[in-house]
């Protein structure tokens, strides 16, 4: 596998696409194409130099995750085969192969679905002010990455620029204006969830918490971004987990934790550098998250 880092994709006689923290999002009418570069974000902030290969685990990862659970819920996925695009496309190959989806067009649900089977993060915090994560009432006693009894939905806004803001189930079904949709929502985000942490434990992930997105299609509700990637989820390695502290990850709580160490840096943009050691024990994580989580070998990507 080449190890090229991919910032930012340009692709001469095409208009310039939508750019987000990580994905370029073209444009191509009755469909979109997603292509998952290395940016690496941290606190909202992305940092100038990427970690090689971060968009092929992503892209390849989500896509497994896709096939396991059409069953459960459609998604937007046409096709991960780029030869299908126009030429334009095909003489930037290079800068699309492996870390490209041909997608649906949806209309996207204002609401961050996300689902939580252990307690860290903000829903650690909200827990020990009110015992409460969104509106929901926990057990008493629970710690830094306690197992929840039973995984909660604990929705948030959809920011565009900043931090998204923990809502309630109620507060979410008035964003949608739709009770039975926001029903569904919660039911689907969960049984996904049950489904690959359940699988990933298997494989000696856990898969701590995780955030869905979806949208209409034609009035159909259908999974849409990414699914149960190391950027959309905390996966911890099993092995090692201990209740009561924070976990080592296969994701990128590395970078951040090296960020937490700089004294320099107010975590506002711009971001500094990261180092060539950081950079490479981040693209191991990655690559170690997406073998375990498919059992392929990095580079195999014919599910």
């Amino acid at each position: 596998m080449s190890s090229k880092v991919v910032l930012q994709t340009n692709i001469p006689g095409v208009p310039a696409p939508k750019r987000g923290k990580v994905r370029d999002i073209y444009d191509l009418g009755d469909k979109l194409l997603i292509v998952v570069t290395d940016r690496i974000s941290a606190f909202d902030v992305i940092m100038p130099n990427g970690i090689p290969d971060k968009g092929v685990v992503l892209n390849q990862i989500s896509n497994y995750w896709f096939k396991m659970v059409e069953g459960v819920i459609p998604n937007h996925v046409i096709s991960t085969d780029i030869s299908t695009l126009p030429e334009p496309f095909q003489k930037a190959k290079d800068q699309l192969v492996n870390r490209s989806m041909i997608v649906k067009k949806a209309k996207p649900l204002p609401a961050e679905c996300i689902v939580r089977g252990y307690l860290t993060g903000s829903g650690l915090k909200e827990y020990q002010k009110s015992g409460k994560v969104c509106g929901i009432e926990l057990p008493q006693g629970l710690v830094e990455s306690s197992r929840i009894p039973e995984p909660i939905f604990t929705p948030s806004t959809k920011a565009e620029q900043g931090h998204d803001v923990n809502i309630s189930f109620e507060e979410m079904k008035k964003i949608l204006n739709d009770d039975g949709l926001a029903a569904k929502v919660r039911e689907v985000s969960l049984d996904v969830y049950k489904r690959g942490r359940d699988l990933a434990d298997t494989k000696g992930i856990i898969i701590a918490d995780t955030k869905f997105e979806f949208g209409l299609l034609n009035g159909h509700l259908i999974l849409i971004d990414e699914v149960m990637t190391p950027d959309s989820s905390r996966f911890w390695p099993k092995a090692d987990y201990k209740e009561g502290v924070s976990q080592k990850s296969f994701d990128k709580q590395f970078v951040r934790d090296y960020l937490e160490t700089l004294k320099g840096w107010d975590k506002t943009p711009p971001g500094p550098a990261l180092p060539e050691e950081i950079v490479l024990k981040t693209r191991e994580k990655y690559v170690e998250a997406y073998e375990r989580v498919t059992g392929h070998k990095f580079g195999d990507f014919n599910f």
